[in-house]
């Protein structure tokens, strides 16, 4: 998922966060769908994801 700059500039910094964490997500599932990373490498990353980001 890429966001282009309009859809940034028009967001708070709610919005921002969430489509940020979405597109690092993806990133996540897309390694994981390739066996690029292992699901318990998965799941740590994406609770220090969500830790980090608070969400």
């Amino acid at each position: 998922m890429i966001f282009n700059k309009e859809q940034l500039e028009g967001s708070n910094g709610k919005q921002t966060a969430q489509m940020l964490f979405e597109r690092q997500k993806q990133t996540l599932d897309n390694f994981l769908e390739r066996n690029a990373i292992s699901k318990e490498q998965y799941d740590k990353s994406l609770a220090t994801l969500k830790e980090q980001m608070q969400i």
